[in-house]
């Protein structure tokens, strides 16, 4: 435990955007004691006390992220006379604690006022009943029917993000330029390039880590779903037992074998690589022509903001075209929050459209306010596109009684680490068993 002041920029970023949340933390397997937690002690009558990751990647850098959410924070400050303090974790590598497992413990034992949780920790938390509900919050309203499918649980709204995170491809338009290939669409499509890229000594063309390939099987699994089928008898019928996720995963899982059959990805390599420090490196040297990365990335300058190159972000492959795939982290507050009025009054201001305005043009993001809207840099032009035309996937639904991040992250890194395509389903099948059983 660490100790120093609170002042963002010399230290931590309360990033809500996957550079924090679900790039460094999402699913793990650690054992660390927890001595990479921070604290911020400014003494204050009215404090609320947060809990957040550090961004680890380059954290003295000029962050677009963390000054988005820095002036939130301030403006919530300055409307209530609170002072926010934050509270925070970063994994050092696979082998620690990750974030989710930090935070639950936390949450579980009423440490904080706030905290900013992956989707399967708000599941997790609202399942044992330590979560508010903020549908009462004023600014809820604002948000985006996307957002309520995410973060609701039983009728009740337990986390709010600052942004909603899109997924997609990053790719060297030059390097499929110089091989006269289009931009894939299909799985198929997807495959050819990477056998082309191959052929002519790119050895691994699909850079990867731990925490995203899981992106592909969602795109995958569910296109249908959420663009040309009744979602809601759908995810009845998953929820019933009628139907199995494991049906929905099975072609999916069946590509990322065969992309590692085909050596298109380092498996091994992926198993242990932290997000965009395992892989970016290689990308923004040209050295390899596809990374997966969420909207964000494309703008911040610690990851893939300024590339010698044309970048282009397109969705991943499916049987409806390139698939833009979202997912929501969120901020909540502790069932027995020690400062429980003001942190929901924190919250409240940090969500408003006033704030989130603030953040979407600081950080040029989707807003989860349907109030706010923010022109795109070129480089996402093509996956905004897919998103305005309502085409996505939603890989994180509170609806759903198998959490899906989190679990298929899980099973995704089985797959990597030796275990069969029919194993993973199995595995599916588990959660599903587990989950009709409550």
């Amino acid at each position: 435990m660490k100790k120093t002041r609170n002042k963002w920029k010399k230290s931590a970023a309360f990033c809500i955007a996957a550079l924090t949340v679900l790039s460094l933390t999402a699913c793990g397997d650690g054992n660390s004691s927890g001595d990479n937690v921070i604290t911020f002690d400014r003494e204050n009558e009215r404090i609320v006390t947060l809990f957040s990751p550090m961004e680890k990647t380059k954290p003295d850098a000029d962050n677009v992220a963390r000054s988005a959410s820095e002036k939130t924070v301030t403006l919530a400050e300055e409307k209530l006379g609170v002072t926010v303090n934050y509270i925070t974790y970063t994994a050092e590598d696979y082998q620690d604690k990750t974030y989710d497992e930090v935070a639950l413990d936390r949450a579980r034992n009423d440490m904080d006022d706030l905290y900013l949780l992956n989707p399967d920790t708000i599941q997790i938390l609202a399942e044992e009943g330590k979560l508010m509900d903020l549908s009462g919050l004023d600014n809820a309203k604002n948000l985006r029917d996307v957002v309520k499918m995410a973060n609701v649980v039983d009728g009740k709204l337990l986390a709010i993000p600052q942004e909603v995170v899109a997924y997609g491809l990053f790719v060297n338009k030059d390097m499929f330029d110089r091989y006269h290939l289009e931009l894939p669409k299909t799985p198929e499509d997807f495959l050819e390039c990477c056998r082309v890229f191959q052929e002519n000594g790119i050895e691994t063309p699909v850079g990867a880590n731990r925490w995203w390939l899981e992106t592909f099987v969602f795109a995958q699994a569910y296109a249908d779903l959420y663009n040309s089928g009744d979602l809601e008898a759908e995810i009845a019928a998953l929820n019933s037992g009628e139907k199995r996720y494991s049906d929905y995963m099975r072609p999916g899982f069946e590509f990322l074998q065969e992309m590692i059959d085909c050596g298109y990805i380092d498996a091994e390599k992926a198993y242990v690589s932290e997000a965009i420090e395992g892989e970016g490196t290689d990308f923004l040297e040209q050295k390899t022509p596809i990374v997966m990365a969420y909207w964000g990335a494309a703008n911040a300058e610690t990851a893939y903001g300024k590339p010698d190159f044309n970048m282009q972000v397109i969705g991943f492959p499916s049987s409806l075209g390139q698939m833009p795939v979202m997912s929501m982290t969120g901020i909540a507050v502790g069932i027995n929050a020690e400062h429980a009025e003001d942190a929901m009054r924190t919250l409240d201001v940090m969500v408003s459209d006033e704030a989130l305005q603030i953040y979407a043009e600081t950080n040029r993001v989707i807003s989860p306010s349907q109030n706010v809207q923010v022109e795109c840099i070129p480089a996402l032009k093509p996956l905004s596109d897919r998103i305005n035309e309502n085409v996505f996937v939603l890989a994180t639904n509170a609806g759903m009684k198998v959490e899906q991040w989190g679990n298929t992250c899980i099973i995704v890194r089985k797959l990597l680490s030796g275990a069969s395509v029919d194993e993973c389903m199995a595995e599916f099948d588990r959660l599903q068993e587990d989950a009709l059983q409550k």
